[in-house]
C-alpha cells in the first residue's frame, strides 16, 4: 500500500514579493555600480542610491520571518548575481551585428573584470549574513523591543564589512591605501545614514508585516551556520524513498 505526503505549505504572497525586492535591488545595484557617483564631498558607485534597499529589505525578513528565511533568500540572490554575471558575459561575446556601432561601449559599460565581480560576491555574502545575524541576535536580546537598535546596529556591522570587504579586493595593489580607506569609509556612512533615514519606512513595513502574516519569528534556538548542512542531511533522508 503506497502512502501519500502531505504537500509543503507555499510561501506567502507577501514573503515572495519581499524577497523579489530584495533580489531585484540586489542584481539592479551591481548592473548600475559601474558609474561614479559624486554626491557633495562623497565619490561612491551610483549603486548607492539603491543598495541600502536590500538591506531594507534583508532587515524586514529577518525580523519578520526570521534568521533562516533570510538565508534562503540570501543565497538566492546569491545565485541570480552570478546567472546576470554569466548571461551579461554571455551577451557581450555574441558578435555584433555589422550595423550595430555600440559594442565597445555595450562592453565596456556592462562588462566587470573577473576581480570585481569576486569582490562584489564575496562581499555580499559576508555583508548580508553578518546583518542578518546581527539582527537576529539583537532581537532576542531585546526581547522583540527598540527595532530602531538592531536595523541600526546590524547596518553598522554588515555594511562596514560589506565595504571594507569589496573595496579591498577590488582595487588593493591598484588605487593607494590612503584613498582606498577613504572610500570604505565614504560608502560606510553614507550606507548608515541612508538606514538611519529609512528607520521610519522599516518601522512601518515591518508592522503591517507583521500584523498581516501573523509571524514574529525569534531565532532563540537557531543555528546561524551560513550553510545548514545539518537541516540538509535531514531534510535528503526524509525526502529519500
Amino acid at each position: 500500500m503506497s502512502s501519500e505526503r502531505a504537500p509543503r505549505l507555499s510561501a506567502s504572497p507577501l514573503l515572495i514579493a519581499t524577497s523579489s525586492l530584495f533580489v531585484a535591488c540586489l542584481v539592479t545595484s551591481n548592473i548600475i555600480a559601474v558609474k561614479v557617483a559624486s554626491l557633495g564631498p562623497f565619490s561612491v558607485p551610483a549603486a548607492i542610491v539603491i543598495f541600502p534597499l536590500a538591506y531594507l529589505f534583508g532587515d524586514v525578513l529577518t525580523e519578520v520571518w526570521g534568521y533562516r528565511t533570510a538565508r534562503a533568500v540570501i543565497w538566492s540572490g546569491f545565485l541570480a548575481n552570478i546567472v546576470v554575471v554569466l548571461f551579461i558575459a554571455a551577451a557581450i561575446a555574441v558578435p555584433a551585428d555589422s550595423h550595430y556601432t555600440d559594442q565597445p561601449a555595450y562592453a565596456r559599460v556592462l562588462g566587470e573584470t573577473p576581480r570585481i565581480v569576486l569582490a562584489s560576491l564575496i562581499a555580499y555574502l559576508a555583508g548580508e549574513f553578518l546583518n542578518a545575524f546581527v539582527l537576529a541576535r539583537l532581537k532576542v536580546i531585546t526581547r522583540g523591543r527598540l527595532l530602531w537598535t538592531r536595523t541600526i546596529g546590524s547596518t553598522l556591522v554588515g555594511q562596514g564589512v560589506d565595504s571594507a570587504l569589496f573595496v579591498t579586493i577590488a582595487f588593493a595593489g591598484v588605487q593607494p591605501w590612503s584613498l582606498l580607506l577613504v572610500i570604505i569609509r565614504d560608502l560606510w556612512v553614507l550606507k548608515v545614514v541612508y538606514e538611519v533615514i529609512a528607520t521610519p519606512l522599516t518601522y512601518a513595513i515591518v508592522t503591517v508585516l507583521k500584523r498581516v502574516e501573523g509571524v514574529d519569528a525569534f531565532d532563540s534556538t537557531t543555528s546561524f551556520a551560513p550553510i545548514p548542512l545539518r537541516a540538509l542531511r535531514a531534510r535528503l533522508r526524509t525526502a529519500s524513498p
